[in-house]
C-alpha cells in the first residue's frame, strides 16, 4: 500500500491531467452501463423517476432482441451496415494516408496549412447542413447536377427516387466529410519520422516513390493498424446523420440507405418501445467488442508491436 501511494505522489501531475477525462468517462460511459438492463425489459415510464421505471418494468428477456431479427428487413439493414462500414474503413484508410502523404510533400508550408484547414473543415459541419449541400446538387428542379446534365442535352435524374446511385453518393459524402480529420493523425505521424532516414535514402539514389514505399508506409503501419482496429469496433454502428439526413429520409431509397441505426429510430418513433432501441445498442456494442478482440488477436499473432493491446 505504501508503494502505491508513493507512485501516486510521484505521478500526481500526470494523474491530475488525466482526472477530467476519467471523470467524463465515469459519468458518461461507465455509469450508464447500469441502464443496459432496459434491453431486457418492457420499459414503461413511472412518475417516481428513471430508476423506478426500470425496476417496475416487466422483465421480457430476449424478446426485445427479436425486433432486429424477426422482420424481413433484418438481412437488409445488417447487409447495408456491414458493407458501408467496410467501404468506409478501407477507402477512408487509403485516401486519408494518401492525403497525409501529399500534404507532407508540399514544400510551401503556408499553402499546406491552408489545404489542411480546407480538408479539415467539413468534419465540423452538421449532417443537417451537409444534407442541404447535397440537396443543392441533386435537387430535381434546381440541382446543379441536373443543370449540368441539361447543358449536355441529357434528361434530369430524380436522384431521391433512384436507389442505384446512392451507395456511391453516400460513400463519396462520407469520405469528403471524414478524410480531412483522419489525415491529420497520419500527417502527425509522418512529421514525426526521423528525417535522416529520408536523407540516407536520397544519398542511395532512392526515388520519391521508393522513399514512400520503403520508409513512410512501413513507419505508418502501426498507427494504421490501430486506427483500423478502432474502426472495426464500430462496424455495426452507422452514422445516423449520413443515412437519415443526406437521403432526406426518402422511402424509395430504404433498400440502400436503411441501416441498423435508422431502422431502430423509425421503430422507436412508431412503437415507442425504448427497450427495443436499448437492445439494438447493446447488440451493436457486444458485436463491436468481440470484433475488436478477435481482430486484435489476429494482428497480435502476426505482429505483436502493431497490436492495440
Amino acid at each position: 500500500m505504501g508503494r502505491f501511494f508513493k507512485n501516486v505522489n510521484r505521478n500526481k501531475a500526470l494523474l491530475f491531467m488525466v482526472l477530467p477525462g476519467a471523470i467524463w468517462f465515469f459519468f458518461f460511459s461507465y455509469l450508464p452501463l447500469a441502464g443496459t438492463i432496459v434491453a431486457f425489459k418492457e420499459y414503461r415510464f413511472s412518475r417516481d423517476g428513471f430508476w423506478a421505471s426500470i425496476f417496475r418494468s416487466e422483465w421480457v428477456g430476449w424478446d426485445n432482441f427479436k425486433f432486429l431479427f424477426s422482420t424481413d428487413d433484418a438481412f437488409t439493414i445488417t447487409r447495408n451496415t456491414l458493407l458501408y462500414n467496410i467501404a468506409f474503413i478501407v477507402l477512408g484508410l487509403v485516401f486519408s494516408v494518401l492525403l497525409a502523404i501529399i500534404l507532407s510533400e508540399l514544400v510551401n508550408r503556408r499553402l499546406s496549412k491552408i489545404y489542411q484547414t480546407g480538408m479539415f473543415l467539413p468534419y465540423f459541419l452538421s449532417w443537417v447542413i451537409v444534407g442541404y449541400f447535397v440537396f443543392s446538387f441533386l435537387s430535381m428542379d434546381r440541382g446543379l447536377v441536373n443543370q449540368i446534365l441539361g447543358w449536355f442535352g441529357m434528361d434530369p435524374v430524380q436522384w431521391y427516387s433512384e436507389a442505384k446511385y446512392w451507395p456511391y453518393i453516400l460513400i463519396l459524402v462520407n469520405l469528403w466529410k471524414s478524410i480531412g480529420y483522419s489525415s491529420v493523425v497520419y500527417l502527425a505521424a509522418i512529421l514525426g519520422i526521423d528525417k535522416s532516414l529520408y536523407e540516407a535514402a536520397m544519398i542511395d539514389g532512392a526515388s520519391k516513390w521508393q522513399q514512400i514505399r520503403r520508409i513512410t508506409l512501413p513507419m505508418l503501419m502501426p498507427i494504421m493498424t490501430i486506427m483500423t482496429l478502432l474502426a472495426v469496433g464500430k462496424i455495426f454502428y452507422a452514422d445516423f446523420g449520413l443515412f437519415y439526413q443526406v437521403p432526406r429520409d426518402s422511402g424509395t431509397l430504404y433498400q440502400v440507405t436503411n441501416v441498423i441505426d435508422t431502422y431502430v429510430y423509425r421503430g422507436l418513433m412508431t412503437t415507442g418501445e425504448i427497450g427495443m432501441s436499448a437492445a439494438a445498442g447493446l447488440y451493436q456494442s457486444v458485436v463491436g467488442f468481440v470484433l475488436v478482440i478477435l481482430s486484435n488477436y489476429v494482428v497480435r499473432r502476426m505482429d505483436k508491436d502493431s497490436a492495440l493491446f
